[in-house]
């Protein structure tokens, strides 16, 4: 598994939309992103800020997909 780069919410976001999620609302600096089928998860967008692997691990988690998934989606 390789290591993930430092992500910003911004990026972590644009990611998930090439994955075929949406924004569904927003409250604060928090976006609901969902998906078709039901998957969903909340990423925090705070400017200048980048997203900890705690964190990140969860949003995978909620979105079913691993970090070499998320890699390729990356390197697109």
């Amino acid at each position: 598994m390789s290591k993930l780069p430092s992500l910003t919410g911004k990026e972590i976001i644009a990611i998930l939309k090439k994955s075929g999620f949406f924004a569904e609302r927003q409250k604060g600096s928090h976006i609901f992103m969902k998906h078709s089928d039901g998957r969903a998860t909340v990423v925090p967008v705070h400017s200048g800020e980048s997203i900890g692997p705690g964190l990140l691990s969860k949003i995978f988690r909620d979105v079913e997909m691993t970090k070499d998934d998320f890699l390729k989606i990356l390197k697109k």
